[in-house]
């Protein structure tokens, strides 16, 4: 009887469909199942992206002024995608966060990060787009803070990649606990960076917001 495993070439976008395994994954030396994976150049290439969308963004924003009607626009659509893929965040978040107090099954979160990875990176690449707009004042230390924040977050998102794919090749039923400590790891530290930076990001952004108004900008 043909048994079959998370198809390895997912990733963001995924469709989650499964295929016929003919093999078992070798193990991991912790003991975990190691899913195949994509050359590394994949990931290189997407942080190289988001890298230059990042400094494409920052060069824009510090040398075009367009004037206070675009910047009032651009300022909508930052907090817009914020919103978005913050609140996504969030959600895939929880339900990873439930999975771990073993409330929720672990392919639930594989399911809710497939359909959420649109919203996320879109409110992403909205954010870089938007702030072009808002013409970020880069001499304050605390809109450095932001703007790295920013950069960490993607990066953090494409090296968390090839983690999550040996994550969801684990059976539906597997408990946090029964992970490899490795693994485990690498899971919570992403999910500190992750809300750390959002939580900074956030902060720092209304604290510059609040700022400004009390300086009359």
């Amino acid at each position: 009887m043909s048994r079959a495993v998370v198809d390895p070439g997912g990733g963001t976008g995924s469709t989650g469909l499964t295929r016929p395994a003919t093999a078992d994954p070798q193990p991991h030396g912790d003991g975990t199942p190691e899913a195949p994976r994509p050359g590394r150049g994949r990931y290189v290439a997407l942080a190289a992206l988001c890298l230059l969308g990042w400094a494409g963004s920052l060069a824009v924003g510090m040398s075009v002024d367009y004037g206070v009607d675009m910047h009032r626009v651009g300022l909508a659509c930052h907090i817009l995608a914020l919103v978005l893929s913050f609140g996504a965040i969030l959600v895939v978040d929880w339900v990873g966060f439930l999975w771990l107090l073993g409330k929720r099954d672990l392919h639930d979160t594989r399911r809710l990060e497939t359909a959420a990875q649109p919203l996320i990176w879109g409110g992403l690449a909205v954010l870089l787009i938007s702030g072009a707009l808002i013409k970020p004042d880069v001499s304050n230390p605390l809109t450095q803070i932001k703007l790295l924040c920013v950069l960490l977050l993607m990066l953090n998102g494409i090296a968390l990649a090839p983690t999550m794919k040996r994550l969801h090749a684990l059976p539906a039923g597997t408990h946090f606990t029964a992970v490899a400590k490795s693994l485990r790891r690498r899971l919570l530290i992403a999910l500190c960076i992750s809300q750390g930076c959002w939580w900074t990001s956030i902060l720092v952004g209304l604290l510059n917001s609040t700022l400004r108004r009390w300086a009359g900008d």
